[in-house]
């Protein structure tokens, strides 16, 4: 391409300073081909990542910039280069290439956000108008099935760090006109995308306007993730539990859209926000409606009872040995007594060693390699317990109640709700090895209390307990039959109740 060369100009200093000082929203394109030349080149501060190349079109300069650091050179090459190379010998080509295929753009905030986007733009000596040309790089990995979030029977499909390919796995899934889309940017310097997805006629307008209320009134310099801005609008940051659900799981986004609520999509995260939430949301699985509604109810049952098993089993374990010791069966107390014994702490401080260990392992083993990582985990679990045991610094009854809680508190679907539980315990532990049962008990109370009271986004978290809604209750604690959920849960408000009527209408063996 020999009739490209760079083309470098002295730039007005103080001219640029004066313009800088303007609010680029209301800055339009130069008169001067030289000026906006000049202005684009200031703007990105001379970056040597932005590429300049010059032209002539019929006798009229042309410059070419870019970022080549956001630019797919390919698309580059097939979108301006092929066709100018295949024009030198049609003018009138060229004009068509540039003047009918091309969107433009007479404003300098559009122009510039379109070039951290990937863009490509033309100026023309004497044109109104800058063109524009879509040579985004796009590196996406596979739409691969989350390791966090792995299912037995169902989609195997998990979101990227695309928006627009999420939204695509949204879209295919929920065919729907009412399906709207709304876009804010966020970070005053990374200006970090942001998508809010709701159907219309489902869920709460009141609701909708709150979340873009609370996204709006972000001033931050920086937002990367969705954990980032999640404490900036979340209704209690001081509550251990997590108020919006996070999942990289397309049917878990699209189903709780059909319920009514709002899914928040990140540009460069996988993981989607779900909000209103309610607590036993985090504890719904896609399995659950995947299989028998007797299988999916027992499931969820046992998920539930592992959140208390995992709350409250080393408190009671330090309530018996300290405080109540009678409540042990006669078979069992000579065997707890001569595990206990020899050891020279309280049982507090035993269980504190032990919980400590367990959670510095589990650390340990999601930041080291993933090929030695799970094998770290095993081997020190099983090298630490028998060695810990044998110096006599626990017993073997606190090795079983402490790796039986950690079982428990991974049974949770959600990581955020996994990590409130293995938090929740240290306070309760406290509280027995103060009060016992009677410590146990107010934990207890006040835990129950702290959720009454809890809210996301206006709407109840521990619906429909409280306030108890008994119909709500058949996609709670128990899974009924699919036909038999005929309306949605009323905890964040929905405007359309109704999902489906009750459709097993026939009748076996009818005629």
């Amino acid at each position: 391409m020999g009739f490209f060369k760079p083309k470098h100009q002295k730039i007005n200093q103080d001219y640029m300073q004066q313009l800088q000082k303007t609010n680029i929203d209301s800055i339009e394109i130069f008169s001067s081909f030289g000026e906006n030349v000049n202005f684009i080149k200031e703007f990105f501060n001379h970056s040597h990542d932005l590429m300049t190349y010059s032209f002539k079109l019929k006798q009229k300069e042309c410059v070419v910039f870019y970022l080549e650091t956001l630019v797919d050179q390919e698309k580059f090459e097939q979108k301006f280069f092929n066709p100018i190379a295949q024009s030198t010998n049609d003018k009138d080509k060229m004009d068509r290439f540039i003047l009918d295929h091309l969107p433009k753009s007479i404003n300098f905030a559009e122009i510039t956000q379109k070039m951290l986007l990937g863009f490509s733009i033309i100026l023309i000596d004497g044109e109104k108008h800058v063109f524009l040309i879509d040579t985004a790089s796009n590196n996406e990995r596979s739409t691969d099935e989350p390791t966090n979030e792995k299912v037995v029977r169902g989609s195997h499909l998990g979101f990227v760090e695309s928006i627009a390919t999420n939204l695509n796995l949204i879209r295919t899934r929920i065919n729907n006109h009412n399906l709207f889309i709304e876009y804010l940017t966020l970070g005053e310097i990374t200006n970090t995308k942001i998508a809010i997805v709701h159907i219309k006629g489902i869920a709460n307008e009141e609701v909708v306007k709150e979340v873009q209320k609370r996204l709006k009134s972000i001033s931050s310099d920086m937002v990367f993730s969705p954990g980032y801005f999640e404490e900036f609008i979340e209704d209690t940051t001081s509550s251990p539990f997590p108020q919006m659900l996070n999942t990289e799981r397309p049917d878990r986004v699209t189903a709780n859209l059909i319920e009514g609520r709002i899914a928040l999509l990140v540009d460069g995260s996988p993981t989607v926000l779900i909000l209103p939430i309610n607590f036993f949301s985090f504890y719904q699985s896609p399995d659950d409606y995947n299989s028998r509604a007797y299988i999916g109810t027992f499931i969820r049952v046992l998920r539930l009872c592992s959140f208390i098993l995992a709350v409250t089993l080393p408190a009671l374990y330090i309530a018996i040995i300290g405080f109540h010791f009678e409540v042990l069966p006669e078979e069992l107390v000579l065997t707890v007594k001569g595990a206990v014994e020899n050891v020279p702490y309280p049982p507090l401080i035993e269980a504190l060693i032990m919980e400590l260990t367990i959670e510095l392992i589990r650390e340990a083993g999601i930041r080291l390699p993933s090929a030695i990582g799970p094998t770290i985990g095993i081997v020190g679990g099983l090298v630490i317990g028998d060695a810990i045991v044998k110096a006599g610094l626990v017993s073997n009854t606190m090795v079983v109640v402490v790796a039986t809680t950690a079982i428990a508190s991974y049974v949770v679907p959600s990581n955020e709700m996994s990590a409130a539980v293995r938090l929740l315990r240290f306070p309760m532990m406290m509280a027995a090895a103060t009060f016992g049962f009677v410590g146990i008990v107010f934990g207890l109370m006040i835990l129950v209390i702290h959720l009454c009271n809890l809210e996301s986004f206006g709407s109840p978290y521990f619906a429909p307990i409280a306030p108890f809604r008994f119909k709500d209750l058949k996609d709670a604690i128990v899974r009924v039959p699919v036909w038999k959920m005929n309306t949605r849960p009323l905890d964040h408000k929905p405007v359309k109740v109704l999902q489906q009527s009750r459709t097993r209408k026939w009748k076996k063996n009818e005629e």
